[in-house]
């Protein structure tokens, strides 16, 4: 059952209604729902949820229909987010799991983790313990693997996953890993199961080759069961009637897994595959899907592989499939997970909470506001602060309130948000850290049990109007409402609206206050991205090694003085990617130049560059050296 808690119940209360529920034979779990307090009651199949609603401080108790219960979206709406180190698996992330099918030797994984870690890959696969199904292919270093996988990964700080192929080596297999996996052979192994849950370590779990998703979640629920909270489910491949691909890769598992539960799902296309040549474009099919991660076999020379080398990438392949996912992930609004700048060798193994505070990031509008999904974009933890206005978030940076700034500044459509150029002149002691591009989904939204033939009166931010218009216009009857902000339209219809109220706005708002999507996806042009720049104090270096930089000057009143400038820019082989004049206020017809400016490895040439601008320019100022 889930029982929700009536807002503002004490802490007291709380514990005092859980050591009830356990007195009656349940087990208790209490999720991080948004604002609502929800416990999660796992005991007998039938239940009268009469005696618990009776309890004071409940607000109402719901039945779970599925017999998966800890592993179910009735339990819990929100996304879980299983954390490996400093790597986070789940939620709008796409993690990539990289390494040889099995451990050959410590020079092969040590040559294998250099290149996963080179082309951006953030975890590194290899079994030690492999159990095929001829007894003649080849088993693995056993634990001498293991310890050179443990090797290979804390170098090149990447947490590592290995399977467990029985109950014979888990003690020795949880001390040298950072993840355990269960492979399909396993995967209704119950006792492998319950031992596994209740070890504390993070867990890969595979589809077996003829199992249903139910299976694949009812196993799922076996590991939650016993104590697991870090279960991360994988779809590999089934076997059907067709003998053109080793397995058939069930994509379609994928959004099925994510309709029925909260646990993060991601997809090996190599062993789906079992040929080289595919696995890349069905890797980034599986994203499109809405996979979260890619567990992909390479290998230095795949020719010479013990085992799998048919479907293994060579180090090439598998660059040239990172860059693509790099491309693939602004469409999908989705961000490749990073290992951060300058990670220690110890980092793979620091516990989830990493000991250290999680920053605040102020940014402007309500919860579920855009800028707050750029938020999760940028930072794996972070606690979202809202502003009012955005000179609100400058002030909250520079007075140290938040540790940084989510400023949209430029949208594909409408153009360049002055506003916030402006700020960022106002307030030197702040700088640009990081950018992120955000593809901007509209849908319309209604309260719950509404439907489109009950709207009569729309509310958004007047750019979301705007950008619906085609959508809006088959609907003329419709009163259409400006609102200060998108999200804050959906928090206002929950509070205030009626049936027939609908707010244009993202999914992740409708989801922050339980309203409910009506039509997704009705914005004119689905090529809406949004620029935004995260901001911090001006001694704060880049989250990522640099790679853009902004800046800003004014010439003075010559001929060609302009063109002398840009001249700098060329002569310092430094690409300008934007290029944007603005009035200065209270000096007519002068003006000020807006410069991005992509940066290679070695930033000298843009200092070189700046020292000649100096020169050149009435004024000058660098807005930030960052990662894009």
């Amino acid at each position: 059952m889930v029982i929700v808690l009536n807002a503002g119940v004490s802490a007291s209360r709380q514990a005092a209604i859980r050591r009830e529920i356990k007195q009656r034979g349940y087990t208790v779990r209490q999720i991080e729902d948004g604002e609502r307090t929800v416990l999660g009651a796992i005991g007998p199949a039938v239940a009268d949820p009469r005696p618990f609603e009776s309890m004071d401080g409940v607000d109402q108790v719901l039945r779970i229909s599925k017999p998966f219960k800890l592993a179910s979206r009735e339990l819990q709406r929100a996304d879980t987010v299983v954390s490996v180190g400093p790597i986070r698996i789940g939620g709008q992330r796409i993690a990539v799991i990289a390494g040889p099918s099995s451990v050959e030797s410590r020079e092969q994984i040590l040559e294998c983790a250099a290149l996963v870690a080179e082309s951006g890959g953030v975890m590194l696969r290899g079994a030690a313990f492999t159990p095929y199904g001829s007894p003649y292919a080849f088993p693995g270093l056993g634990m001498a693997g293991l310890r050179h996988l443990r090797e290979a990964g804390d170098r090149h700080a990447l947490p590592v996953v290995s399977e467990a192929a029985s109950l014979d080596h888990l003690d020795e297999l949880a001390e040298l890993v950072d993840v355990i996996q269960i492979g399909a052979r396993n995967m209704q192994n119950f006792d492998l199961l319950r031992r596994v849950g209740g070890m504390g370590t993070p867990v890969l779990l595979k589809r077996g080759v003829g199992a249903t998703v139910h299976d694949l979640l009812m196993s799922a629920e076996y590991l939650l069961a016993n104590g697991s909270d870090a279960v991360i489910l994988c779809e590999r491949g089934i076997r059907t009637f067709e003998t053109g691909t080793r397995h058939t890769l069930d994509l379609s598992a994928v959004p099925a897994v994510q309709a029925l539960s909260h646990l993060p799902i991601v997809v090996d296309p190599s062993q789906g595959a079992a040929d080289r040549a595919t696995v890349p474009p069905m890797g980034l099919a599986a994203l499109a899907a809405g996979a979260q991660g890619l567990i992909v076999e390479v290998h230095p020379d795949p020719k010479r592989a013990l085992s799998d080398g048919p479907q293994s990438l060579y180090p090439s392949q598998f660059e040239k499939l990172m860059r693509d996912i790099d491309s693939l992930a602004g469409v999908l609004g989705m961000e490749v997970a990073r290992l951060p700048l300058g990670a220690a060798k110890a980092a793979a193994r620091r516990p989830a909470d990493g000991g250290t505070e999680v920053p605040k990031v102020a940014f402007q509008g309500e919860m579920g506001a855009n800028s707050e999904i750029a938020i999760r974009r940028f930072l794996e933890r972070a606690e979202p602060v809202p502003c009012r206005e955005f000179r609100d978030v400058f002030e909250a940076v520079l007075s140290g309130a938040s540790r940084y700034g989510a400023l949209p500044v430029e949208n594909s459509l409408t153009g360049t948000i002055h506003q916030n150029f402006e700020l960022l002149l106002q307030f030197p002691d702040l700088t640009i850290v990081a950018e992120r591009n955000i593809r901007i989904v509209h849908n319309l939204i209604g309260r719950p049990g509404a439907t489109i033939d009950d709207i009569t009166r729309v509310y958004s931010h007047p750019q979301g109007l705007a950008q619906c218009r085609r959508f809006l216009s088959e609907h003329a009857g419709w009163q259409k409402v400006s609102f200060y902000d998108t999200a804050g339209a959906v928090a206002h219809l929950a509070r205030e609206g009626r049936r027939s109220d609908a707010t244009i706005a993202s999914e992740e708002a409708a989801r922050t206050y339980g309203m409910r999507v009506l039509r997704q996806g009705i914005e004119d042009n689905p090529q809406n991205y949004t620029r935004f720049l995260l901001i911090a104090a001006d001694d704060h270096p880049p989250l990522a090694p640099a790679d853009k930089a902004s800046l800003v000057f004014s010439t003075t009143d010559r001929p060609g003085a302009l063109s002398e400038c840009l001249t700098v820019f060329a002569a310092h082989d430094l690409n300008m990617t934007k290029l944007e004049s603005r009035p200065i206020p209270g000096r007519p017809w002068e003006y000020r130049f807006y410069v991005d400016v992509a940066l290679g490895p070695d930033l000298q040439a843009l200092h070189d560059a700046e020292a000649e601008l100096q020169e050149l320019t009435a004024s000058y100022r660098i807005l930030g050296v960052y990662s894009s």
